[in-house]
């Protein structure tokens, strides 16, 4: 698999990795047991909001080590306001570029940064809880890579249904069962919906 200089270096070389005492927020996201795990810490001062410091614990591949480095130093020093702009995008633009089977990594890099704001936002009075629903569940969606093409599955118009009713998620994707990513996927969506408590069931139909 052909990696970036840049993403081998921050592999090898770490920023901002350890756990930090103290923290003022911290976000997990992901599963050992799914193969990545990211654990991002935040220090805000009060007044200004801007993110003093900031470190990480990761499980998993290269790539996954790689962008939680690179999304920890896109973020130190910047506002929360600020930080709440950096995407999967910066971060694999910074290394320059991942391979498509590797985009997921800095998706999740990503998505534990912006948690953590929320959750320190949510800690701090600065937002409320969202509430959560249909908007949520597509949110989620974005966030879900194609592994063969590195976009993610609302770009590539894969999901043709979303419905949420009384706990239940109702999702149709539009892939063909001869595709060998089906399954992956799916396992995908299910990981990142069934961290939310509202969730009890999640059907999802292929054509």
């Amino acid at each position: 698999m052909q990696y970036s200089q840049k993403v081998l270096d921050h592999f090898m070389h770490p920023k901002n990795v350890g756990k930090m005492e103290n923290p003022d927020a911290t976000a997990t996201e992901g599963s050992p047991a799914c193969g990545d795990q990211v654990t991002v810490y935040l220090k805000v001062d009060e007044s200004s909001h801007k993110i003093e410091d900031i470190s990480f614990l990761s499980y998993g591949c290269a790539s996954n080590i790689a962008t939680a480095s690179i999304i920890t130093e896109l973020a130190k020093g910047k506002t929360l306001d600020e930080a709440k702009q950096i995407t999967w995008r910066d971060a694999m633009e910074a290394l320059d570029g991942l391979p498509p089977v590797k985009v997921h990594c800095s998706v999740l890099a990503a998505d534990t940064l912006q948690t953590a704001i929320s959750n320190y936002e949510i800690a701090h009075g600065l937002k409320e809880i969202p509430n959560f629903g249909k908007e949520t569940i597509i949110e989620e969606l974005r966030k879900i890579i194609y592994p063969q093409v590195g976009e993610d599955i609302i770009s590539l118009k894969m999901v043709k249904y979303v419905g949420f009713t009384d706990g239940k998620v109702l999702i149709d994707l539009n892939i063909p069962s001869f595709d060998t990513w089906r399954e992956n996927v799916a396992e995908e969506i299910r990981e990142h919906l069934e961290k939310y408590s509202e969730v009890k069931d999640i059907q999802i139909n292929f054509p």
